[in-house]
C-alpha cells in the first residue's frame, strides 16, 4: 500500500526555519514522475508552491516561496523535503506532499495530475 506521510509541521516564529518532510511508503520516490508541495489555507484553494521532477531534478516554485523555500530529496531515506527560511505569517496553512506516478512535461501542476497524496502537516507561523 502507498503511503505519504508528512511530518515537520507546527508553530514557527517569522523569520524563522522549519523543515517539512514526507516519507513514502510501499513505493520508492524515484519511481515518481514529478513530487510536489502543496498548501492550503482557511477558505482558501489549495496551491502547489513547489514541484521536484524526480528523473531530472528540475524544480518549479510558486512565487510566493520562491527564494525562501527549497524542495529537495533524499532517494536513501525515500523522503521529499521542504525546508522554509524566513517564512511569514501568510504561509500559515496546512501543508499537503503530492506525487504523480507518470512524467509530467505542462507548467499547470493542478491538483488532479497528482495521483497520491499525504495527509497534511499544518504550519502556523506568528509574527
Amino acid at each position: 500500500q502507498v503511503q505519504l506521510v508528512e511530518s515537520g509541521g507546527g508553530s514557527v516564529q517569522a523569520g524563522g526555519s522549519l523543515t517539512l518532510s514526507c516519507a513514502a511508503s510501499g513505493v520508492t520516490i524515484s519511481s515518481y514522475g514529478v513530487m510536489a508541495w502543496f498548501r492550503q489555507a482557511p477558505g482558501k484553494e489549495r496551491e502547489v508552491i513547489a514541484t521536484l521532477h524526480t528523473g531530472g531534478g528540475s524544480t518549479y516554485y510558486s512565487d510566493a516561496v520562491k527564494g525562501r523555500f527549497t524542495i529537495s530529496r533524499d532517494n536513501a531515506k525515500n523522503t521529499l523535503y521542504l525546508q522554509m527560511n524566513n517564512p511569514k505569517p501568510e504561509d500559515t496553512a496546512m501543508y499537503y506532499c503530492a506525487a504523480r506516478s507518470l512524467g509530467y512535461f505542462g507548467n499547470s501542476f493542478r491538483p488532479a495530475i497528482f495521483n497520491n497524496w499525504g495527509q497534511g502537516t499544518q504550519v502556523t507561523v506568528s509574527s
